[in-house]
């Protein structure tokens, strides 16, 4: 079915061509889509098109032009048209929009929104890329999040997605490792601590090398043995690995994201090799002080380092042999690399990098950068030993929530689960609440408050739907009357729910999930709105039907939305 905006594009393109067959230049249906605008003031109408883009091709004032466009507008089935001021504001036919959204929602149901526009395409996605020998902590939550979100976002548009944990295992931490681990620690220290004994070597090892530099020589001698496949470094490095992703995977599990591949930085170490010499056959290899790099000056950007002064590869080599294995492999459409915007430096030169090897995907390589996390207004640090670790922040909310659940709702069943869920939710709808590039400070007051714009408030709402529904089972209602839909509250639900396709796919085009999150959030509050204005199961049963129908149709969308950003929507609360 075509939606409301694509119906009105078409409408005013058949209009525009019967008044002036003969012009030129002048925008066709899709066009006119994007032109569309939504007014500030529900007054001015539902939707309003700008004539001032015709104006050139018409030779005519958009003034003009929105009377005549309205003139000649003969389409009062679908809406009535009005000019104002060069723009030609449509009012929807109530009954007939409100019959035609809840006929096309209730045909999609959870599908709604999807669509093929991806088919035959594969988009990689590189996200959470967690660090070896280190507990997984918040600073980790967006990237995981995002990338998650965005997934799910893809494959809902019909694309083929590879999700990529791209491990942080390799680099000369982890020779510090190891001599922190064979100078302050034992392996029955390690078994008893795992991943947190690890971290307080890791805090060691800085705090001591601030008192004693030469301890720096000490762990680049041991990431050294790690490169040559040294057997004991070998050991204690693939011993470490295994405990991280061991303890990652708890995390994994409760938030529900899962991986195609975990090959990291080390399985790219031996693949490296290739490229150098790709690069130095290509003559975009120059020596500067001692090491090998890529000059990159005409592009206004530092030189990409390639080979560091000892001969060995640096994060931009073992990236560069990434996007190679990629396509490759997989063929990718697109390859998003969802880091923190701190490394928009590095990206741009890899990307740049690739461009002038000739390799024509480069430009499909796309960096989705986000701001940083901190945490009741205070900034986050590993080294210093000030984390805050993702599994605790994920069991306090679930606590936290099963708190809130015990005061207000004391028999709920299964009340452990909803608060996991509820908990979990609040946590990730914090992160994916904002644009993400901005800067996110994690509060509690924020995050769990059920009256404000937070997970458990859209989760609350879409329980509130399927209260409705369950009540509603117990009448026998006809056929519905979709008059009943033509009320103010109505009608601005139900055009919010008009939009979620092209929300959806806006998203995924601007790699925003928060894009959903506020569209959610939206419906949910639209529908409250409704819930407080209608009594929807009194009156008369065909009247009571619409409304039912239109509540369902609510909880379908929010439910949609928040499995889209991670989240799951409970149907009590």
């Amino acid at each position: 079915m075509m939606d409301m905006m694509t119906r009105i594009a078409t409408l005013t393109s058949e209009t525009l061509k019967a008044l002036w067959p003969e012009a030129e230049g002048l925008p066709g249906a899709e066009e006119l889509r994007g032109l569309l605008a939504v007014p500030p003031d529900p007054a001015m109408g539902d939707y309003a098109f700008p004539c001032f883009r015709l104006a050139k091709s018409l030779r005519m004032a958009p003034p003009k032009i929105a009377e005549a466009l309205c003139g000649g507008w003969s389409h009062a089935e679908v809406a009535t048209a009005q000019p104002v001021n060069g723009y030609m504001n449509f009012f929807l036919n109530r009954e007939n929009f409100a019959r035609e959204m809840m006929t096309e929602l209730a045909e999609k149901g959870d599908r709604y929104g999807s669509s093929e526009m991806g088919k035959g395409k594969t988009i990689c996605l590189d996200y959470s890329s967690i660090n070896i020998a280190k507990r997984f902590h918040i600073g980790h939550l967006s990237t995981t999040m995002i990338g998650h979100s965005l997934r799910r976002i893809y494959d809902f548009l019909g694309y083929r997605t590879v999700g990529i944990n791209h491990l942080g295992d390799w680099g000369t931490q982890f020779g510090k490792m190891i001599y922190a681990y064979r100078t302050w620690g034992s392996r029955e220290e390690v078994e008893k601590g795992g991943v947190d004994e690890l971290t307080r070597l890791y805090v060691k090892f800085h705090e001591e090398a601030e008192k004693n530099p030469a301890l720096e020589d000490e762990g680049r001698a041991w990431f050294k043995r790690i490169e040559e496949g040294d057997p004991e470094a070998m050991e204690i490095f693939s011993w470490f690995k295994e405990m991280t992703l061991k303890d990652a995977a708890r995390v994994y599990d409760l938030l529900g994201v899962t991986f195609d591949s975990y090959a990291g930085e080390s399985f790219y170490v031996d693949k490296t090799g290739a490229v150098v010499d790709e690069l130095r056959e290509k003559g975009l290899l120059t020596q500067s002080e001692g090491a090998w790099v890529v000059d990159l000056s005409e592009d206004n950007m530092p030189p990409c380092l390639i080979l560091k002064k000892d001969g060995t590869t640096i994060y931009a080599t073992r990236d560069l042999a990434a996007a190679k294995y990629r396509q490759d492999t997989y063929h990718f459409d697109k390859c998003l690399y969802v880091v923190a915007y701190q490394q928009d430096l590095h990206f741009r030169q890899v990307f740049r990098v690739l461009e002038k090897m000739g390799y024509p995907w480069a430009k499909d390589c796309v960096h989705v950068s986000f701001g940083m996390v901190s945490f009741e207004g205070e900034a986050l640090s590993t080294r210093r030993g000030n984390t805050v670790h993702l599994d605790d922040l994920l069991a306090q909310a679930r606590e936290k929530a099963l708190e809130i659940i015990n005061e207000k709702s004391p028999d709920l069943p299964d009340k452990e689960d909803v608060a996991r869920q509820v908990g979990i939710g609040a946590v990730i709808y914090t992160d994916l609440s904002n644009n993400r590039i901005k800067d996110i400070d994690f509060r509690w007051d924020r995050a769990l408050n059920f009256d404000g714009e937070s997970g458990p408030y859209v989760q609350y709402t879409h329980a509130r739907c399927c209260s409705v529904g369950r009540k509603a089972a117990e009448m026998q209602l006809p056929e519905p009357d979709w008059s009943a839909l033509t009320d103010d509250e109505a009608q601005s639900l139900l055009r919010l729910m008009g939009r979620f396709p092209d929300v959806v796919k806006e998203a995924a085009e601007k790699y925003e999930p928060s894009m959903i999150t506020r569209a959610v959030t939206d419906i949910a509050q639209a529908f409250n709105k409704y819930y407080y204005e209608h009594r929807i199961l009194d009156g008369d049963p065909a009247q009571a039907a619409a409304r039912v129908a239109m509540t369902a149709a609510a909880a379908s969308v929010i439910r949609t939305g928040l499995f889209l950003i991670g989240i799951e929507a409970p149907e009590r609360m």
